[in-house]
């Protein structure tokens, strides 16, 4: 039992801090959508099923969506030729150390970024202007959700690079030779062993990336500066909007409606990834 408790001593900091900054706020949050002063009352919950709140859930799926497909399939060819590339190649070790870092880059500054660069008044923008009479910002789409489409893949693609890749690397010589061996080409290998094998993985990966687009908020934020296309944006205008008071209950159904989606996308996650650690071992 000493022995039990004092291996366990070294996690007192971890748990704490999962208390605080997890626990905790999740707690909060169920109790403050589903007790209105202190009485237990779906009238919160009710206000998810609002024409805004609908909508802002379903851009906020589509973003996520379409972002997680794009960058899972980008990512994963990427993958591929970085694994296809020899162990001590200095390619290999740049583009996996920039796609630790490009997979950090967001928020702010990612936004600032593409603003200076494409935006309506960007350095790219004015310069093709200048030459080709043709104005890349256009209708302000940058601002809008096909331009958070964009810029959320710019962090999807490494992401998927990084989580992906191992996958890759689980792939045995030995399997190939073992197909090869058979009779199989190289068509038939990837078609019965190798696509077999890795579709948990990409499919795992994809619903993490789905899962970082659908709670991300600084580089959306910086972006959209109007308007509540995605949720956690009406989540900022639900608890700072100077035009409508006493929104804070909405705000906290709509963080629990975030918690939902984000803790079934993670479940379903680690359910391939167990799958996949069957063959990685």
């Amino acid at each position: 039992m000493r022995r039990r408790v004092r291996e366990a001593l070294p996690l007192l900091p971890f748990a704490a801090f999962v208390a605080i900054f997890l626990v905790v706020p999740t707690v909060t949050v169920i109790v403050s959508a589903f007790y209105l002063d202190g009485v237990f009352s779906l009238q919160r919950i009710g206000l998810l099923f609002s024409g805004t709140a609908l909508s802002a859930l379903g851009k906020s799926v589509l973003l996520s969506a379409s972002t997680a497909l794009i960058g899972a399939v980008l990512g994963a060819v990427l993958s591929w030729l970085v694994v296809s590339s020899s162990p001590s190649s200095a390619l290999r070790r740049v583009v996996l150390s920039l796609c630790s870092v490009l997979a950090q880059f967001g928020g702010v500054a990612l936004a600032f970024a593409f603003l200076a660069t494409i935006g309506l008044n960007g350095v790219l923008t004015v310069w093709v202007f200048e030459r080709f009479g043709f104005n890349l910002a256009g209708d302000g789409w940058l601002y809008s959700l096909r331009g958070l489409i964009l810029v959320y893949t710019y962090f999807q693609i490494p992401l998927m690079v990084i989580v992906f890749t191992p996958a890759l690397e689980g792939l045995r010589a030995e399997w190939r030779e073992a197909a090869v061996s058979l009779g199989a080409s190289r068509w038939e290998y990837w078609r019965e062993v190798g696509f077999p094998l890795l579709t948990p993985a990409f499919l795992g990966s994809a619903l993490l990336l789905f899962a970082n687009a659908f709670a991300a908020y600084a580089t959306a934020a910086a972006l959209v500066s109007q308007g509540s296309p995605i949720v956690p944006l009406l989540i900022r205008t639900a608890l700072t909007s100077e035009v409508v008071l006493g929104q804070s209950g909405f705000a906290y159904a709509l963080a629990l409606e975030m918690v939902v989606v984000v803790a079934a996308v993670m479940l379903a996650y680690n359910v391939l990834v167990r799958r996949t650690s069957r063959w990685l071992r």
